[in-house]
């Protein structure tokens, strides 16, 4: 008995120390900007939480899905120039890039040019939040490069880069950014569930869309009584989110949503939007469990364009409220 209870104890103290539990009532610390992130998770540590919309382009992701990984301002022009032709024609552009139109000067003066740029993130503000038309963006530039060019363009407030903030440890360069992440949209959990997975063009919206802006300027108070009838059947949206590859576009609802079949086929029962929502989203499927409606991506301009002008019927707000 006396060498049972002897193991016992021994075996007893080979055990691991219990890992301390954080108290339910202690506060989590706000998610800071991580550079491992997918790119539209990232950049919410970044976006002020007065933002209304963000848009943000992995260029990386796109050059990857266009075979023309590693491609930067450094690779030959024909490479360079292909690689835009190809990604205007066949992918989502929310953004043709901030730097582009600037690209000879940037490369000749600094050293630099919009083909170094990993992703690029731009968001809506309120007018008053900032003086440059309600509009800021975040730059990730690649790990890589020197970024003393980078800096002398912002001080000389070369294009879009003037009243820019050069962050040397992220390489990123900021417009109109939060340095409070307490304050950002990292700090909502249901935003953040809306991202993550690999895409190469993702949009977020905070709220649901009105009807008068899913079909430009048109009145609910004429819709017939059966499609109607389908929006007053909606569960209430918050915040939504599209995904763009370049086959394939995936929407979050958020999770567990009973309303998605009915979201998914809005847009068959519905008025047209302008251009016709069905040539840019193909073939839509539902996912409750999920809260998400996947498309195949037809007419990459078009299904830009309409997320762009939220023109989106799937995202329209149900009737009562907006």
């Amino acid at each position: 008995m006396l060498l049972a209870s002897a193991l016992l104890l021994a075996a007893c103290s080979d055990d691991p120390e219990p890992i301390p539990q954080t108290p339910l009532d202690e506060p989590l610390a706000a998610p800071v900007y991580d550079a491992s992130l997918e790119p539209a998770e990232a950049a919410m540590a970044l976006v002020p939480e007065a933002a209304t919309v963000l848009v943000v382009m992995d260029f990386d992701e796109l050059r990857l899905q266009l075979e023309q990984s590693g491609l930067t301002s450094e690779s030959k022009a024909k490479a360079r120039k292909k690689f835009w032709r190809t990604a205007e024609r066949e992918s989502v552009l929310f953004s043709p890039g901030l730097l582009r139109s600037e690209d000879k000067r940037l490369r000749k003066k600094y050293g630099f040019t919009q083909d170094d740029v990993s992703w690029e993130a731009r968001f809506a503000l309120p007018t008053s939040a900032l003086s440059t038309a309600g509009e800021g963006w975040v730059l990730k530039l690649r790990d890589d490069l020197d970024l003393d060019g980078v800096q002398r363009a912002v001080d000389a407030e070369e294009g879009p880069l003037g009243g820019a903030v050069v962050d040397t440890t992220n390489s990123l360069v900021t417009l109109g950014s939060t340095t409070d992440p307490g304050a950002s949209w990292a700090a909502d959990p249901d935003r953040i569930a809306l991202v993550g997975p690999t895409a190469s063009a993702t949009y977020v919206d905070t709220a649901c869309v009105p009807y008068d802006v899913a079909f430009a300027d048109g009145d609910e108070a004429d819709l017939a009584p059966a499609p109607a009838g389908d929006l007053d059947d909606l569960d209430d949206l918050g915040p939504f989110s599209v995904s763009y590859g370049t086959e394939l576009v995936t929407v979050r609802l958020g999770l567990a949503r009973n309303d998605v079949f009915d979201r998914a086929r809005l847009p068959d029962v519905l008025p047209r939007t302008d251009p016709d929502f069905a040539l840019g989203y193909l073939d839509p499927v539902a996912d409750p469990g999920g809260g998400r409606i996947g498309y195949r991506l037809g007419d990459p301009d078009v299904a830009e364009r309409l997320a762009q002008q939220r023109r989106l019927p799937f995202a329209v707000c149900r009737s009562g409220s907006s």
